[in-house]
């Protein structure tokens, strides 16, 4: 296999049972810390997973939001988010640690992640918890979104991250979930995406429009239908140079 010219990232551990086929295809694993999804021993066994593969561990904090899989917007005071991504870090780098891996990124899930996308005050929490935890670690935050800038602000390095299997609104935020367009389900159209995306830096919105973006890694969701065929195919895009 060829080397990745761009990082393919998954959010793992959430409870699918694809998790170790996914893991051969991508370069970046984002492992949910207990919140939204995932336990001690799913994190050891995805850890372990992402150490014999190869690929980069990263943590994947969300809300303590398990019946709404961490989907559900909260408000929260800067102090409790700094404390409640810090909690959620501790727990994944002990067990990163304890099997001889170092975590690389931190990437916030469904709510925390939208949110902090627009929030800058949210935004900023969530850079000074991974700052103060480890200032080498890589945030990643939506492309053109006040995460990235937020976190730049500090000094911190990030990862402009776009969605293989999602679509955009014309200012260049996701399209909710609660909208029936919201998910990519079309191989052909998710490769496409992906193409226009690294090659030209721009997508296509739900409304025609082709937007700028800047793509420095791309997600795949592992709870998709089609996130192995996705994985497989834009792994074999990215190790052709596309």
């Amino acid at each position: 296999m060829g080397e990745l010219t761009i990082d393919i990232n998954c959010d793992l551990g959430e409870g699918c049972a694809n998790d170790a086929e996914l893991m051969k295809f991508i370069s970046s694993a984002n492992i949910a810390c207990g919140y939204h999804a995932g336990d001690a021993d799913t994190m050891q066994k995805t850890v372990d997973l992402a150490i014999e593969e190869g690929v980069f561990i990263g943590a994947h904090p969300g809300y303590p939001d398990r019946e709404n899989f961490g989907r559900t917007a909260m408000e929260m005071t800067p102090k409790v988010v700094h404390q409640m991504v810090t909690d959620q870090l501790s727990v994944l780098n002990e067990i990163t640690r304890s099997a001889g891996g170092r975590l690389n990124h931190v990437k916030p899930h469904g709510a925390l992640y939208n949110q902090s996308a627009i929030e800058p005050e949210l935004a900023a929490a969530i850079a000074n918890a991974v700052q103060d935890f480890d200032n080498d670690l890589i945030l990643f935050g939506l492309s053109g979104s006040v995460s990235i800038t937020e976190a730049a602000k500090l000094g911190l390095r990030t990862a402009s991250e776009v969605f293989a299997d999602r679509t955009y609104q014309t200012d260049g935020t996701l399209t909710p979930r609660s909208r029936p367009d919201a998910l990519i389900r079309d191989t052909d159209k998710a490769v496409t995406q992906v193409l226009d995306m690294i090659k030209y830096g721009r997508v296509r919105s739900v409304d025609a429009i082709m937007i700028p973006i800047v793509a420095e890694t791309v997600c795949i969701h592992g709870d998709g239908k089609k996130a192995v065929e996705f994985a497989r195919l834009i792994n074999r895009l990215a190790t052709e140079r596309i």
